[in-house]
């Protein structure tokens, strides 16, 4: 007993650390002696029952220094307050004398059940009942220390962080635990995280040095492999590999852990397809030069018809047996496939099971087996049976079918949706419960209880959407200070908001001008924006500062679909689909492209394909549609009725008419060099060239003078239409008149008698 007093706890190291106790200097055999057995057997059951205190009960025992004294120098080095050391000795002597050997023997199974895997399993397995937790915590490290048990995460619910303490000392603790959060607190995470501390601490003990150096990528995965990784347990793995990547402990930085079993899909994908055509396929997948995205829908489409061939041509299974006939009888299947055929799975498809393939469906499988057979060919991979290009061609039925066709969101809804970035509110972010309580950054931001993102981030991206026309790709890469102004063009006064939009998938990298509102949005957040660590850029294989980054990982791409877009939908009180199908981040591209080229002062074509980062305006085509409203102005404007009429001057005889004679004319056309009184005159094709008809009267004549006279005449006004010819020659074209009347030459005009017969009849 006098060796628990005279034992200190060693002075932490802040350079070094090393195992306080070496068991070596202890006699560590598994049987007890004849002593220890006969004062664990007999005389420990006898002082409990006499003696009321713990101390007491221990002094009154001897003979049992060979099993103290480690015990001691331990508690020496946890309980340096002696709280908790006389409990724990009696604990461990008792289960020397119920196992009958001494606490070196113990395996694993037999310390779980002395310390315990619950709090109430602990105090379940001693007599007396324990008075406190305390006396478990100093259990566990007396048993690490003396390296018999360290298999602490086996223990369930243990105050960790109080463990490294006992066992590391507190100091030493607290300078490794500050070296995480000085970095994570920059990053955007939150100061004191518990769960954090406790992986730490875990990691800590369980490598059994209490620094971070000692710390590698393959020890962090190999304990990650061990337990039930759930996403925020992941989230925290990957948080702390991060600050070690930039602490320089780790030589690259992790990649975000995707909790999709990617063996059992690859297998569910290939299955019943031929191997040697998978074989060729993951072989082109990893030759091919194209990004990885269209690789992948590239790689689906052309297993696609690996499971035609299983179904209708099984004899056929490499890519050197495909022949011009057997590709020509594909593409025949191509133009009758339905929405589930040859697939490996179906329940993304939903309600679409079973309807006609789009067209342009249709043309990307063809596409798809395009690229594939030029490619292997090209790479001399198989003998060029064929052409590629001609013999996957797609046909004119199924690209008469592929157009422009915006998927435009409504005006009514695109308003509410305007109505709902501009005005997020706090409470409307997502969160764990009801709360609507929030807490403040030390950066400044501000958080909702148990969100993610700050409300200044979500602010800035809401309004990029809807505002900027970015592609969701562009908007997540945009990078720090991509905002700027410039003096407008003509009004030094003022200046225009301009945004540096990345590489993207057309092009490369140009600035846009953008509303004041969308400038300001992105300048608030990048004012509250805590640190970063640079990330990759996978389009230009640079290290950049996001601007949309955040606790050390830049926005993913689907966040706009699956989270923000859902967000507004719900603000605004609109349905996530329309007519035209979900609303997606996409269609916010061509609503804007639409509206900016139907606008009072609309953009011109070629505008807007500067705008949106286009090669060609063939691309700017299909994001812009044209509206009914400017469809009619323009038709308006054009005049195209008023252009094919003409106003003539009709001279109409009253007196002829109250006479009764059918044979007078009553109505005479001005042609302004005679009259004609040819009743059919807007159907006579002679109009434009009267001189040889009998109906015409030269205003020369002292006829024509006669009939303009005339009392009881009413001038009178008739709209003609007219040829293009006759349009011409009225608007003064001599070669038009030329042509008119040599037209004409063969052409017998109408004679008097022949129109007097047609009236009567």
């Amino acid at each position: 007993m006098n060796s628990s007093r005279a034992a200190r706890a060693p002075k932490p190291d802040p350079c070094l650390w090393t195992w306080p106790i070496q068991t070596t200097d202890y006699d560590c055999r598994s049987r007890l002696t004849t002593t220890e057995q006969r004062v664990l057997t007999r005389e420990l059951p006898r002082v409990m029952e006499t003696e009321r205190t713990v101390r007491a009960m221990l002094i009154k025992l001897s003979g049992l220094e060979r099993l103290l004294t480690p015990i001691n120098h331990a508690l020496a080095i946890v309980d340096g307050k002696r709280v908790y050391g006389d409990r724990v000795r009696l604990m461990l002597l008792q289960h020397c004398a119920m196992q009958r050997t001494t606490f070196w023997a113990w395996d694993a199974t037999v310390w779980r059940t002395v310390i315990g895997t619950t709090q109430e399993a602990f105090y379940a397995a001693h007599v007396p009942k324990p008075y406190a937790g305390g006396e478990r915590q100093a259990l566990m490290a007396v048993a690490y220390l003396l390296r018999c048990f360290g298999d602490i995460p086996s223990l369930g619910g243990v105050k960790r962080v109080a463990l490294a303490e006992k066992i590391f000392g507190k100091e030493r603790i607290a300078a490794t635990l500050k070296q995480v959060t000085d970095i994570s607190t920059t990053w955007g995470y939150c100061n004191n995280c518990k769960p954090l501390m406790s992986l730490i601490a875990e990691l800590l003990l369980i490598n059994q040095r209490p620094d971070l150096a000692s710390l590698t990528g393959e020890f962090i995965e190999s304990i990650r492999a061990r337990r039930h990784n759930s996403n925020y347990r992941s989230s925290l793995y990957f948080q702390l590999a991060r600050v070690l990547a930039t602490l320089g402990i780790l030589r690259a930085a992790p990649e975000v852990r995707n909790g999709v079993d990617r063996e059992s899909i690859h297998e569910m994908r290939i299955a019943g397809i031929a191997a040697a055509w998978v074989s060729t396929v993951e072989r082109w997948e990893a030759t091919s030069t194209l990004t990885i995205s269209t690789r992948g829908h590239m790689r689906d489409m052309v297993l696609k018809a690996g499971r035609w061939l299983q179904a209708c041509h099984p004899e056929i299974t490499c890519a050197d047996q495909w022949t011009r006939e057997l590709a020509a009888e594909y593409v025949g299947a191509v133009e009758r496939m339905h929405v589930g055929d040859y697939v490996w799975r179906t329940a993304a498809v939903g309600m679409k099971l079973g309807k006609p393939a789009t067209a342009r469906s249709k043309d990307a499988f063809l596409v798809a087996m395009r690229c594939f057979f030029a490619n292997i060919q090209e790479w001399e991979w198989i003998p060029r049976r064929f052409d590629p290009f001609r013999a996957f061609a797609t046909p004119r039925s199924i690209k008469a079918l592929i157009g422009p066709a915006p998927r435009v969101i409504a005006d009514d809804l695109w308003a509410k949706l305007l109505w709902a970035g501009l005005n997020l509110t706090l409470a409307d972010l997502p969160g764990h419960g009801g709360t609507t309580t929030g807490n403040r950054h030390p950066t400044g931001s501000i958080h909702r209880s148990g969100g993610y993102y700050p409300l200044e981030l979500l602010q800035a991206l809401s309004i990029v959407w809807l505002f900027a026309g970015l592609r969701s790709d562009e908007i997540v890469r945009l990078r720090v200070g991509c905002v700027h102004t410039e003096p407008s063009i003509g009004q030094q006064s003022t200046q225009c908001w301009m945004l540096d939009v990345p590489v993207h998938k057309t092009g490369t990298a140009f600035t846009k001008p953008i509303d004041t509102i969308v400038g300001e949005a992105l300048t608030a957040w990048e004012r509250v924006r805590p640190t970063q660590p640079a990330a990759l850029d996978i389009k230009t294989s640079e290290r950049v500062d996001f601007l949309f980054s955040y606790r050390a990982r830049s926005l993913p791409r689907e966040y706009l679909n699956q989270s923000l877009i859902p967000l507004l939908c719900r603000k605004a009180g609109i349905p996530r689909a329309d007519a035209r199908g979900q609303i997606s981040s996409h269609r916010a591209r061509s609503t804007i492209a639409s509206q900016l080229f139907n606008a009072r002062e609309p953009m011109t074509l070629f505008e807007l394909q500067a705008w949106l980062g286009h090669r060609s305006p063939v691309t700017t085509q299909h994001y812009v549609a044209f509206t009914p409203t400017r469809l009619a102005r323009a038709y308006s404007e054009a005049q195209y009725f008023q252009r094919n009429l003409r106003m003539m001057e009709v001279l109409v005889d009253r007196q002829a008419i109250d006479d009764g004679r059918r044979d007078q004319p009553w109505r005479y056309y001005d042609l302004g060099h005679g009259l004609c009184s040819y009743e059919f005159f807007d159907q006579c094709p002679h109009r434009m060239a009267c001189a040889r008809c009998d109906f015409y009267v030269p205003k020369e004549s002292s006829r024509a003078d006669l009939i303009q006279s005339k009392t009881g005449m009413i001038r009178m006004l008739q709209e003609i239409p007219l040829t293009d010819d006759e349009r011409a020659a009225v608007e003064g074209d001599q070669k038009a008149i030329d042509r008119l009347l040599k037209r004409l030459e063969d052409t017998p005009t109408p004679n008097r008698p022949a129109s007097s017969k047609n009236k009567r009849r």
